[in-house]
């Protein structure tokens, strides 16, 4: 088997750029690739498409190499123009396609372009020595195309506008990263708190968070954990969060119900089994179990755990759910679980939901299956 190929993050390839933008500056020497120290101290080399002059300074474009991974920037350029300052020391700014935070609760500041502290220090490392001394300069980062894709990321949800954000911890994009996808949900929680929220709705995806908002939370207290509940959960503990509403489609919540945290379907399913086992506990049919067992997907059974009047079920399982997440929130956090079907009706909750409901603003009564 081939081994994935890593690729490099958008704060290296800026740093990148804003070095071979320097050196055609000061040099007038346009470089076909550049070195560029990573945070682990590591020196990488980084391909350069372009350096040119421009009429206040240069500019630089290099082209985003994500590897393997399916980087949604990847084969983006990023763009770095620099200018001499009189004054001394380094002044980053962010340019076209470069979001603005305008909500606190992230690594930068309100106001300021969504270039993270670890990009900001890879620029001024690969800038500085280069630099006569006592001169200072300006560079100003963009990224051509950005704003379309910032559309498909979660930078709306977080406050960022106009723009991809420049990020990058460790400098490199490993291949098919769960961590890195952890670490682009978890913002959601420290932006929630920042902005004065202690009661979260924790939903795996978009319809969740849509639907919940058509029934009154607050967007800015919905956190979207994808397949990741446990982790995010985890964070949720290590934030002070005090209450969550895990609110999510039955497929997914079904297998919280069960214990099982990180719900992708290649991780663990038990989906039907654990429908079967609590219908059998409540006293279901055996004929219904059997169906369930049979059946395609939990969506295909609910109509027949209807026409049974077994729709008590959806409660006992959503205080299941809430039990698990307790349990591994060591009871730091009060959990309360709502599930719905494909179509978007409610399909059912245990108590501590509705309280959760009432705290977030949410009439109940739209809350009725």
């Amino acid at each position: 088997m081939k081994a994935l190929r890593w690729g490099y993050s958008t704060g290296t390839c800026a740093a990148a750029a804003s070095k071979a933008a320097l050196i055609r500056l000061l040099h007038d020497r346009a470089e076909a690739a550049v070195r560029v120290e990573l945070p682990d101290s590591r020196l990488v080399e980084i391909p350069v498409a372009k350096a040119w002059l421009t009429e206040g300074g240069a500019m630089a474009r290099v082209v985003k190499d994500a590897g393997d991974d399916p980087d949604i920037t990847n084969g983006i350029s990023i763009l770095a123009e620099v200018q001499l300052r009189p004054l001394p020391g380094i002044v980053i700014q962010g340019g076209a396609g470069i979001g603005t935070v305008t909500k606190p609760g992230l690594q930068v500041p309100v106001g300021e372009p969504a270039i993270n502290p670890v990009p900001r220090q890879m620029i001024e490392r690969a800038l500085l020595p280069l630099l006569p001394p006592g001169q200072g300069i300006k560079v100003i980062v963009s990224a051509p195309g950005g704003q379309r894709l910032a559309r498909k990321t979660l930078n709306p949800r977080l406050g960022i506008e106009g723009g991809i954000s420049i990020l990058g911890t460790s400098g490199l994009v490993r291949p098919m990263s769960e961590q890195a996808y952890l670490d682009s949900l978890i913002p959601q929680i420290n932006q929630a708190i920042a902005l004065g929220y202690r009661t979260l709705v924790f939903t795996p995806g978009g319809m969740g968070a849509q639907l919940i908002g058509k029934l009154g939370a607050p967007d800015d207290a919905v956190v979207q954990t994808s397949n990741f509940v446990g982790q995010m959960l985890d964070a949720a503990v290590k934030r002070g969060v005090k209450r969550i509403l895990l609110f999510g489609h039955i497929g997914k919540l079904i297998k919280v119900a069960a214990g099982i945290f990180q719900t992708h379907s290649r991780i663990a399913d038990a989906r039907r089994e654990t429908m079967a086992a609590h219908l059998a506990l409540l006293g279901a049919r055996q004929e219904l179990i059997r169906e369930v067992m049979q059946a395609n997907t939990i969506d295909a059974v609910i109509p027949l755990i209807k026409a049974d009047n077994m729709e008590m079920v959806f409660q006992y399982l959503s205080a299941a759910a809430s039990r698990h997440c307790q349990q591994r929130c060591e009871d730091k956090i009060k959990v309360g679980t709502a599930m719905y079907a494909l179509d978007g009706s409610i399909l059912g909750y245990d108590l501590t939901a509705i309280s959760m409901a009432r705290r977030l603003g949410i009439k109940c009564s739209t809350m009725l299956p």
